[in-house]
């Protein structure tokens, strides 16, 4: 029973998976930051268009 605790302790695999997890959700954040601000001016950038239109 002793090996097997010691070994789980051990066990760094998990840590790996949620290091990734933690980079892929940030990475994400920055995705969907600058798309927003992207969509934010070209709504602007449309708008002055369909006023320029009329």
């Amino acid at each position: 029973m002793k090996r097997y605790l010691s070994r789980f302790w051990s066990d760094e695999s998990g840590a790996t998976a949620i290091e990734y997890g933690l980079i892929a959700a940030g990475i994400s954040l920055v995705i969907i930051a600058a798309v927003n601000g992207i969509g934010t001016s070209l709504n602007s950038k449309f708008a002055d268009i369909n006023t320029s239109l009329k």
